[in-house]
């Protein structure tokens, strides 16, 4: 049976961290769960370590300290699920903007395409549910200027609901990306893509957080706007 790692990274997340964790193990197809926390001042990183005495063999946590970016936090997740030899990889959200029943689908699709399954808010129309319309049009635009920008030709180009197959991981120079926020779920999709692996649409229902504060900022999207005209003009090569 294929090992599958879904990795979240938190800040302050005390309100969902059970939750998530509890849903995902509830799930069928053996789903593990590695929480990366930056430090949370909440005590997020205490209620995953309580939990892993209910869950030793499947729960895992990597504490930082300090906020040290979305894009670190998931490269350390990627260089320590390919160091313990998990097969599919996952990014998900803590506060059920992602819908852990989406998981079984992700991996079907990412062990059929043999590369990246994406959950799509944009491949079956605008499927949001309360956000603010600002905030909808902003990631949709978005999603636009980097198929214009990069060629890609998918329809969500900013999703954080991924399943990476391994071969995927252990092919990008994870060393070499250098975005760290919201420009992070582009570079990674871009470069699997430069270097000819599929990418395939899930379509999802993205559900604005109900508990806890949103960490996206304005600086966040700048980065994204400038990395993606540098990425145009990089040159992507295989890991060694």
């Amino acid at each position: 049976m294929d090992r599958k790692a879904v990795i979240i990274p938190t800040y302050n997340e005390k309100e969902n961290i059970e939750a998530i964790v509890r849903k995902v193990f509830s799930l069928e197809g053996s789903f593990n769960v590695l929480v990366i926390d930056d430090g949370s001042p909440d005590g997020t990183a205490s209620i995953v370590k309580e939990l892993q005495g209910e869950f030793p063999d499947r729960l895992f946590l990597i504490e930082r300290s300090g906020k040290l970016g979305l894009g670190t936090a998931y490269l350390t997740g990627f260089r320590w699920c390919l160091e313990q030899g998990y097969d599919y990889i996952f990014e998900m959200d803590a506060d059920f903007s992602h819908n852990p029943e989406d998981l079984p689908k992700l991996y079907g699709a990412a062990s059929e395409c043999h590369g990246v399954a994406i959950g799509s808010r944009y491949c079956d129309g605008i499927s949001v549910v309360n956000w603010p319309l600002g905030r909808i049009l902003m990631s949709y635009c978005a999603s636009i200027y980097v198929k214009t920008v990069l060629g890609m030709k998918i329809h969500d180009c900013t999703a954080g609901f991924k399943c990476y197959s391994r071969k995927v991981l252990e092919t990008i120079d994870l060393d070499d990306v250098r975005m760290k926020g919201y420009g992070f779920q582009i570079e990674m999709k871009y470069t699997a893509w430069k270097l000819g692996f599929n990418l395939v649409e899930v379509p999802i229902i993205f559900i604005n957080r109900r508990l806890g504060t949103s960490k996206m900022s304005g600086g966040i999207f700048g980065e994204a706007f400038w990395g993606v005209i540098k990425l145009r003009f990089r040159k992507f090569n295989k890991r060694g």
